[in-house]
């Protein structure tokens, strides 16, 4: 239920305080469901081997990485910013850097903001999905990390659970079909439901702001 309380995040007993964009809430407290499917495996694998790798490194390295994260900022559950600290920084890049097929980097890199990218016309249906997007090709080296959610009323207007789909080859070109790896994620689209998307460019570990948009099955 919808609170007026100062901001809280966590739980206690059997109770767990958030907020969304309604504001802060309390909810009963829920053990969350952990089915282990083959995505978050691989999350947590290469959450893992950056846990590893980040013990390797020098003194001299690890202060780059403390440098750059400092200057990396996030929001968190409650809407208060925070920087990350020179672990949480190399995990972020040299994850992203796995999820696009690059290696992973041991020194920092100076700290990058990619562009937007600009989603266009999509077309889903139970046959075939493809989305139109702008800048294309992408730069060098550049990738679009589309993600999407499972399909939700055709109501809906926000979402908040989306899931790395997809990534392109390095220079992607538009427009991105990704018809196969929605119906293997997700399942078969169904007329009438909707599907949220979100447009993220990746750029040497960096991601940009994502842009999100929808479109109804048809």
């Amino acid at each position: 239920m919808k609170i007026l309380d100062v901001p809280q995040s966590g739980s206690i007993a059997g109770s767990t305080s958030s907020r969304n964009r309604f504001g802060q809430y309390r909810r009963t407290r829920a053990i969350p469901v952990n089915p282990s499917s083959t995505f978050q495996q691989t999350v947590r694998a290469r959450l893992q081997l950056n846990a590893a790798e980040w013990r390797t490194l020098t003194a001299l390295q690890r202060s780059g990485w403390d440098s750059l994260g400092a200057s990396m900022t996030r929001t968190d559950s409650l809407g208060q910013t925070y920087t990350l600290t020179g672990a949480q920084a190399y995990a972020s890049i040299n994850g992203n850097r796995l999820a696009a097929g690059d290696a992973v980097v041991a020194d920092a890199p100076g700290l990058a903001t990619p562009e937007t990218i600009t989603p266009g016309a999509i077309t889903l249906t139970a046959l075939l999905g493809s989305a139109i997007f702008t800048p294309t090709p992408l730069g060098a080296g550049e990738r679009l990390f589309l993600y999407a959610s499972k399909q939700r009323s055709a109501g809906r207007a926000f979402e908040g659970d989306l899931r790395l789909l997809l990534v392109s080859t390095a220079a992607g070109t538009s427009p991105s079909n990704f018809f196969s790896a929605y119906t293997a994620r997700f399942g078969t689209p169904v007329v009438g439901n909707r599907v949220f998307f979100s447009f993220v460019r990746y750029a040497g570990g960096f991601l940009s702001t994502p842009t999100v948009t929808s479109a109804v099955v048809a």
